[in-house]
């Protein structure tokens, strides 16, 4: 790989029909185990127009008002508008939902079956999972999607907020980072498009996204005079969300991961319960590889699971690192005896059963922060110590490298400092601790 290069990635809106479909999918599912904690979900969802179809595999005790949800999740991303073709109170909602197959239900239940090998409770379906974590940013994540999706949640934000009425519900980010020698430099171009009304001018969208979006969320740092801003480059955008295009579960799923920087076992997450590993495993691979860089023991981890239907365990464990200093090997091992892999292992680990879907549906899956109802359980870094003790690393010494350039860093709403507090992190390249961070997230080298 050259020493100089430019990686991008995109987010999407909450308000973009693939997202409308994933929200109203995770919808279903977190109604069903806010009811019924072990309730069996595989729920899609198709939206074009004023229709959204709803269909897929539930067994669960729960009573669910499909349309009652449908409608809920859409008022919520916001199209409400008079104008809105695909409307939350006018939409057309078609159930299509059976149960889970017997054939499926007695390879996931734990109990014995004709032609299965255990009582143990096994994987829902076969398939690969990847986990990745990196020292880019304090979320320890790849820094063009972390950059893509700041966009687009501030973009929500302002207009939710009503900070701008004529800001619609659809919308696109894409952030281009210049690397050299591995750590992000620069930042090349910024994408937005937004949905509007159709009385704004160009020059407004175009000035107010860039003064009050991106130069805001953005690191000052990486943001040069040679930064190229495409603000709805195709001059209009009007016509969004299922009106304008289709939306299905389960076609985001690079912005709902890594943004390409990590491999995806293909997999999608939106409306499966975490008895399905597609989602679970990708979860705790993620929690796997964020805990050993936040324990200092890589600058870049990647971690594969796979499974076979109806069996309890993992057929293979692989981790990868760069900028390792430990042993690939021990560390496999290691990783292991601190989580229980197993289907059941992971959900019961990082409390799975739980309706704590809805809002992973937008703005990613992973970087997001750890909430007190065990949202985003997979985020947290509680295994720090151990890996630190199986080491010998001390907390003190873990290392992180924003990639910043020589004078100034800002990574907004002070995510540095709370993150320097929280691991008492200190960055390799330019000498400074917690203590030299701003109130507002700013620190001069």
């Amino acid at each position: 790989m050259s020493n100089r290069y430019i990686f991008s990635s995109e987010s999407v809106g909450e308000g973009h029909p693939d997202k409308v479909a994933d929200t109203i999918s995770d919808a279903v599912l977190d109604a069903c185990l806010s009811q019924d904690k072990f309730s069996r979900v595989a729920c899609e969802t198709y939206v074009k127009s004023n229709i959204a179809i709803i269909g897929g595999e539930i067994t669960t005790k729960a009573k669910l008002d499909f349309v009652k949800i449908a409608r809920d999740a859409i008022r919520e991303i916001g199209y409400v508008n008079d104008d809105d073709v695909f409307h939350a109170d006018k939409v057309f909602v078609n159930v299509i939902v059976t149960q889970q197959s017997p054939d499926i239900a007695q390879g996931v239940d734990a109990k014995k079956a004709k032609g299965k090998k255990t009582a143990k409770q096994g994987a829902g379906d076969q398939g690969l999972m990847f986990g990745y974590a990196c020292n880019e940013t304090p979320e320890l994540m790849p820094a063009p999607i972390m950059f893509a999706h700041r966009l687009g949640s501030e973009l929500t934000r302002i207009r939710k907020a009503g900070g701008a009425k004529w800001l619609r519900p659809d919308a696109k980010s894409q952030v281009s980072v210049v690397y050299e020698n591995g750590k992000p430099v620069a930042i090349s171009n910024v994408v937005i498009s937004t949905q509007h009304a159709a009385d704004v001018e160009h020059a407004e969208i175009e000035n107010f996204c860039i003064a009050n979006v991106i130069k805001k969320v953005l690191p000052k740092n990486l943001l040069t005079d040679k930064t190229e801003f495409l603000i709805n480059p195709t001059g209009r955008f009007v016509v969004g969300g299922p009106q304008g295009d289709t939306g299905l579960t389960g076609r985001k799923i690079i912005v709902d991961t890594y943004g390409g920087s990590a491999p995806h076992g293909g997999g999608a997450f939106s409306g499966k319960d975490p008895t399905k590993v597609d989602r679970s495993a990708a979860y705790a691979a993620r929690y796997l590889a964020k805990n050993v860089v936040a324990a200092g023991l890589a600058d870049r981890c990647t971690i594969q699971l796979s499974y076979a239907i109806g069996v309890s365990k993992p057929i293979s464990f692989y981790v990868s690192t760069i900028g390792g200093k430990v042993d690939e090997a021990k560390l496999e091992k290691v990783l292991q005896e601190l989580m229980d892999l197993t289907p059941r292992g992971i959900r019961e680990h990082l409390k799975l059963n739980r309706p704590i879907y809805t809002r992973t549906a937008a703005y990613g899956h992973f970087g997001r922060e750890p909430e007190k109802d065990g949202g985003f359980s997979w985020e947290k870094t509680d295994l720090v110590a151990e890996l630190q003790r199986h080491f010998g690393a001390s907390a003190s010494e873990t290392l992180i490298d924003f990639g910043v350039s020589r004078r100034h860093l800002a990574f907004g709403a002070g995510d540095i400092r709370a993150a320097l507090q929280q691991h008492r992190w200190h960055c390799r390249r330019h000498d400074w601790h917690a203590t030299d961070i701003g109130a507002d997230g700013d620190c001069e080298i």
